[in-house]
């Protein structure tokens, strides 16, 4: 009898606590306090939901199906197309795909909007905690929009036109601009309120590549337009990984030069240097590459989809599905509290090496795929 009646008064009084806490935020009690308890209270519950927070918006976003968000946006915009995709099931092959194009800016515009809208929004222009003191997301932001941004260029540069001579489209001269407006500007104007302008462009070239109107939006799929997106991924892959790779430190030879006798470059370099990132540069490197590395894996998703003939013909599907694969790889769970940086074959890991392993292999694929678009 004792027993139970002892383990009954160990249980907690649920009523008792919420009494309590009602009783601590109770003005009454600030006031019966004073005014130095209450701001006390007051910060110690700033800091832990700051905390908190930070927590919470340091989330880099996940993947997601480029096809499914082409096919959301198209329902938004009266249903007109009824499958998406490469490899198709017999009962849906004969169903009417998106037009050429449709899903790759569909990929933009939700990168984009992740940009935009993720948890705790666009945090790289952030004054206030705890926004202002984190640095991963910020970092990851500037990567994922950096292939924005070489993205919609190549859309206006390439994809929209068919020869050199062709007139630019009239919303992708203004989506491309306003996604290369200061990423730090936080206001007079925002940061934000010019990202969204250029999503809104994109969305207005979507949907004119979507209508029936001869001579309106396009989109080309042609072998040389994508080697020429291609060719820039190429070397925004070979720089994040030498960068990554530089964490660890290591000795570079000068090969600017290399296979032109008559080459020349303005100011003068040894010819053999010491490369290493300063410790607290490395894992803003390594969110940038993991950021540049999410968005450009849709992309290339995208691209699957719309160049899904040419590739076809090319014998290059599986050249691509294995740079996405790759890229699949950058975008692991990271079971470390922190990114570690040891040595090359030391006792602590390196995530910096192995990322920019996985980028070196997609790149390398990437030439590959290039050489295979220009054999004609």
């Amino acid at each position: 009898m004792e027993s139970q009646q002892s383990g009954t008064a160990k249980r907690p009084n649920l009523g008792k606590t919420v009494t309590q806490v009602a009783t601590l935020y109770n003005p009454r009690t600030w006031k019966e306090k004073g005014l130095w308890w209450t701001a006390g209270l007051f910060l110690v519950t700033y800091v832990i939901v700051v905390v908190v927070l930070g927590f919470i918006w340091s989330r880099s976003p996940g993947e997601f199906d480029v096809c499914e968000n082409a096919l959301a946006l198209d329902k938004n915009n009266g249903k007109k197309f009824e499958a998406c995709g490469t490899n198709l099931p017999d009962d849906k092959k004969n169903q009417k795909k998106p037009v050429a194009g449709y899903v790759t800016t569909a990929t933009a515009i939700r990168i984009a909007e992740t940009l935009l809208d993720k948890p705790g929004g666009y945090l790289s222009n952030d004054l206030t905690p705890p926004g202002v003191y984190l640095d991963n997301i910020p970092n990851w932001e500037f990567g994922a929009l950096t292939e924005l941004r070489d993205l919609t260029r190549s859309l206006r540069n390439d994809f929209s036109r068919s020869q050199t001579q062709s007139v630019e489209d009239k919303d992708l001269q203004i989506a491309e601009p306003k996604l290369n407006y200061d990423s730090d500007s936080w206001i007079l104007p925002s940061t934000e309120s010019e990202y969204r302008a250029g999503t809104e462009a994109l969305y207005h070239y979507l949907n004119r590549l979507a209508d029936d109107k001869a001579f309106d939006g396009q989109f080309f799929t042609r072998a040389d337009n994508l080697s020429s997106y291609l060719q820039v991924v190429e070397k925004r892959l070979g720089s994040l990984a030498q960068r990554l790779a530089a964490g660890a430190g290591q000795t570079r030879f000068n090969v600017d030069l290399a296979g032109d006798p008559n080459a020349r470059q303005s100011t003068p370099t040894p010819a053999e240097s010491q490369i290493k990132t300063p410790w607290l540069k490395i894992d803003d490197v390594f969110f940038e590459a993991r950021g540049y590395s999410w968005a450009l894996l849709h992309t290339l998703k995208a691209l699957e989809v719309d160049f899904g003939d040419v590739l076809h013909d090319k014998n290059a599907l599986v050249s691509v599905k294995q740079i996405v694969r790759e890229l699949e790889n950058t975008q692991a769970f990271i079971w470390s509290p922190m990114i570690l940086n040891g040595t090359g074959f030391g006792p602590i890991a390196n995530h910096s090496l192995i990322l920019a392993s996985y980028i070196s292999r997609a790149n390398a694929a990437i030439i590959d795929l290039r050489n295979l678009l220009l054999q004609g």
